[in-house]
């Protein structure tokens, strides 16, 4: 048994906005997705309307003749994934602006989550023993 104390658990709420600003940076944004390979920023952009404008498309296409969805068409869709997107882009942006000038409360959550992690998964590994079927059998 380890003798380090138990760490809390961050709180479902924090553990959940962290996650979706980390999948949401792994897709939406170039400096974590794979166009930052792109090194043309106005091509990076391109791309992502592109592909915004592709799985919008797609997805109005799925509303509505797999779900059957009456009235729900490409413009419907393009108009409910900015709905969604923008709401987000906005809290990504408060998130961003929150890292560059170094705010508390975003380094205190960061710290926590790390912390939990790290000790979370020492637990794990002290736990872990390999199977060895020639020793035991």
């Amino acid at each position: 048994m380890s003798m380090e104390p138990m760490m809390k658990k961050p709180s479902l709420f924090r553990r959940t906005v962290m996650g979706l600003v980390a999948g949401w940076r792994r897709v939406m944004d170039v400096k974590y997705n794979p166009l930052k390979y792109i090194p043309e920023p106005s091509l990076q952009t391109y791309f992502m309307l592109v592909l915004f404008t592709v799985w919008s498309v797609f997805f109005g296409v799925v509303g509505v003749y797999w779900l059957g969805w009456l009235g729900y068409d490409i413009l419907t869709s393009i108009i409910v994934h900015v709905a969604v997107i923008l709401p987000l882009a906005f809290t990504n942006a408060i998130f961003v602006d929150a890292e560059r000038d170094g705010h508390k409360w975003l380094k205190e959550w960061k710290e926590e989550q790390n912390r939990y992690t790290i000790v979370a998964n020492r637990l794990k590994t002290e736990n872990l023993k390999l199977w060895n079927p020639n020793k035991e059998a």
